[in-house]
């Protein structure tokens, strides 16, 4: 059996990361859900704890940037003459979280509207979908719904993590900024994602959003196993009548009001 090398010193997370803005957040809590912060004191994130992997796609337009963002992350470099992705590509980052092993498996697709159903194909299965557009092309930020309702047509819309990311910021002007900021902020909204402004040429806000990225999805891991656990505990009675010729028949489930 092999035994991975140690975490990066550069990717653990101690604490939850702050949002980028409240007024688009998947929640403002300065800290991990009470409950995911006792399990891992107690060494109880099931299978998260065994080298958990959580898949996360990100898609949006050609040209938005996305390899350019997940390859500042991932190998702190930026290329201005990138080719375009064709079909998917992705990245492994391995984190430790509250002292737990956790990974995310960063799928990079295709823009190209040739290319878009074969890209599709792998948005199934994703715990988190990063939805990018250029914060110099208000096209591109109009273009994310159409890219959010493709890959929600491969995922469960009430179980994964949505995150709208508008890049290039370096490019912008402060004034053109906001402007576009208030549109991106209101689309967040109705998508019920978290927003984030980054630049992949300078790394600002890189790191700090792949960190949100990594402590929602690993607190949703957790909460998603704590709750697997506490309904087989409930769910699985066994009878201990010393007639029953099987002591270990799991007796008939009434469903519990507290369990819908």
């Amino acid at each position: 059996m092999s035994v991975l090398p140690p975490v990066r010193k550069d990717r653990i997370i101690a604490q939850q990361p702050l949002c980028f803005t409240k007024e688009a957040a998947l929640h403002c809590r300065g800290s991990f859900h009470p409950k995911v912060t006792s399990a891992c004191q107690q060494q109880r994130t099931g299978t998260v704890g065994r080298f958990k992997i959580s898949k996360i796609i990100v898609v949006g337009d050609l040209s938005v940037g996305k390899t350019c963002l997940i390859n500042r992350f991932c190998k702190d470099t930026f290329d201005k003459n990138y080719k375009a992705t064709i079909g998917v590509d992705f990245e492994m980052e391995r984190f430790e979280v509250m002292g737990v092993p956790f990974s995310l498996q960063l799928w990079d697709t295709a823009g190209q509207e040739r290319f878009k159903c074969i890209a599709s194909t792998y948005y199934r299965g994703a715990q988190a979908i990063v939805i990018v557009f250029d914060v110099n092309d208000v096209a591109s930020l109009e273009h994310t719904r159409q890219w959010l309702q493709d890959a929600l047509k491969e995922n469960d819309a009430s179980s994964v993590l949505l995150f709208l990311v508008g890049t290039k910021k370096d490019l912008s002007s402060l004034s053109q900024y906001s402007l576009i900021e208030k549109d991106a902020v209101r689309i967040a909204k109705e998508m019920q994602a978290e927003y984030w402004a980054v630049s992949s040429l300078t790394g600002e806000n890189v790191k700090d959003f792949f960190f949100r990225v990594a402590s929602l999805t690993f607190e949703s891991s957790v909460l998603a196993e704590l709750e697997k656990t506490n309904a087989r505990k409930i769910g699985d009675v066994v009878r201990i009548h010393s007639n029953d010729s099987n002591l270990y028949l799991p007796a008939k489930k009434n469903k519990s009001k507290c369990c819908q």
